[in-house]
């Protein structure tokens, strides 16, 4: 045990120092707030103010509110819809910290990189409607399949390709550009610090220049040259591949990782064995592995919430698994979803020290924080307790994926705190439906379930070392 736990504390330690990792997990950590207020304009225009899906279909005064879904629909825009800007900002601003970096301009700097091999310019004949027929069926349309130029504006050779626009899609401010973000974030700062540290290539100006003007100089020319290094790398990808950089990153890296780890159960429970057997040597097992979860997890999430957004019925949202709902059937309570230790202890304990630790423990557990037990009973390197501590995760995981795939809960579309109490959590998760809160009750069930005789042979031991001592 004591080999196997050094092993795994020699993970952490290299996971905690890494500096590509922190970056990513710094970076989804502080763009958090914004998703989160994103999901609360979700929660506005499509739970609540809604006369079709919402509150407003039940009580119709609330739709007098209806004036202010404008606001709430930019504020979900702005943040869900543009989570790749915000993303590849803030790890563009980590990376140039940890490179000893000052200031802003890095954060711009990432984001000039992402916009020069993020495409701008359209075939008009491309724009894309849709709509939901009256069974809740999506239909997609694009402009290309209405178009018939004839006369003379044929004759002068205008056809559909003709016509073209000027932008920015959602397709590449939204979730299915993150991992183009995270990579021209880490690679564009890296190739800007090369240049950076090279004084040949600083501009020295004069003492009487203000420094702010001086700064701007010292890094120009490594600017310049790091825009044309990701901009050679983007056309050199369109040549040989006939794809800008970021459909290629989608589709050879994102989309292949989301298939192999992001829609699949067995996977997914690999993945929490790992953060529990962290947590089992008192290594934060969520940190360890959030560089590599986010990446993967959340854009499905923002798939679902674009999806229930445009008001599509269940089957037609895409995933059953995702950031929020690996949070809602595999973190409840904490990791471990040792709430169900804590209502295990509270009901068959027979011993006081166990029973104080679990009711000290009640409050931080509704807020999924369960620090109080993994040290205080304790959960690090007990080999009885550990055994339910990697199981239950991986149960209820199971449990809740087979719930949503067979439409007993629905599926998941919506971020919410982290903090946010079990049963509520699944409440406003799943859009504000009551299955979502029922479905959590039952995993909650299920871990007190499994806790249980583990708890009852746990307290035989302590009752056998309390007898020899």
């Amino acid at each position: 045990m004591d080999a196997f736990a050094d092993k795994l504390g020699r993970v952490g330690a290299w996971c905690g120092q890494n500096k590509y990792l922190n970056a990513i997990k710094n970076a989804f950590q502080n763009f958090m707030p914004a998703t989160i207020s994103g999901a609360v304009g979700v929660l506005w225009t499509n739970v609540l103010v809604n006369d079709s899906t919402g509150l407003g279909a039940l009580w119709s005064p609330i739709m007098a509110l209806k004036v202010l879904n404008p606001i709430f629909a930019a504020m979900q825009y702005a943040t869900i819809s543009c989570i790749t800007i915000g993303i590849t900002m803030l790890l563009a601003s980590e990376i140039a910290e940890a490179n000893g970096e000052t200031g802003a301009y890095p954060a711009v700097l990432g984001f000039i990189l992402w916009m020069m091999v993020t495409p701008t310019s359209f075939a008009a004949k491309d724009l894309s409607a849709s709509f939901i027929d009256k069974a809740g069926k999506s239909h997609g349309y694009t402009l290309g399949d209405f178009i018939n130029v004839t006369g003379a504006a044929a004759k002068n050779k205008i056809t559909a390709d003709s016509f073209t626009y000027s932008g920015i899609l959602s397709n590449y401010t939204a979730a299915t550009g993150l991992f183009t973000g995270l990579i021209v974030a880490i690679v564009g700062m890296e190739l800007y610090n090369m240049f950076r540290k090279n004084d040949a290539l600083k501009i020295k100006m004069p003492e009487q220049v203000p420094p702010g003007v001086a700064r701007a100089f010292e890094v120009l020319i490594p600017t310049c040259l790091t825009a044309i290094v990701v901009g050679a790398v983007g056309l050199v990808c369109q040549l040989a591949t006939g794809a800008e950089l970021n459909a290629f990153i989608f589709n050879v890296v994102q989309k292949p990782l989301q298939s192999l780890i992001g829609n699949n159960i067995f996977a997914v429970a690999i993945l929490y064995v790992i953060i529990s057997l962290f947590w089992c040597v008192g290594i934060h097992g969520n940190n360890m592995v959030a560089a590599v979860k986010e990446p993967i997890f959340r854009p499905l999430l923002y798939a679902n919430t674009a999806a229930y957004t445009a008001g599509a019925a269940q089957k037609d949202i895409p995933y059953v698994m995702n950031l929020t709902m690996l949070q809602m059937f595999g973190e409840f309570g904490g990791s471990g979803v040792t709430i169900g230790l804590v209502i295990a202890i509270l009901i068959f304990s027979k011993r006081e020290d166990n029973r104080t630790i679990a009711g000290i423990s009640v409050v931080p557990g509704l807020f999924n924080i369960n620090e109080t037990m993994t040290f205080g009973v304790p959960l690090v390197l007990n080999p009885i307790l550990d055994i339910p501590f990697i199981l239950a995760p991986v149960v209820t995981l199971v449990v809740g994926y087979l719930l949503v795939s067979s439409g007993f809960c629905p599926k998941i579309v919506l971020e919410v705190p982290w903090t946010m109490p079990p049963v509520f959590l699944g409440f406003l998760c799943t859009g504000g439906k009551l299955m979502g809160a029922v479905s959590q009750l039952i995993v909650i069930a299920l871990s007190v379930v499994i806790y249980t005789p583990f708890l009852i042979a746990y307290e035989k031991y302590q009752a056998k070392q309390s007898e020899a001592e």
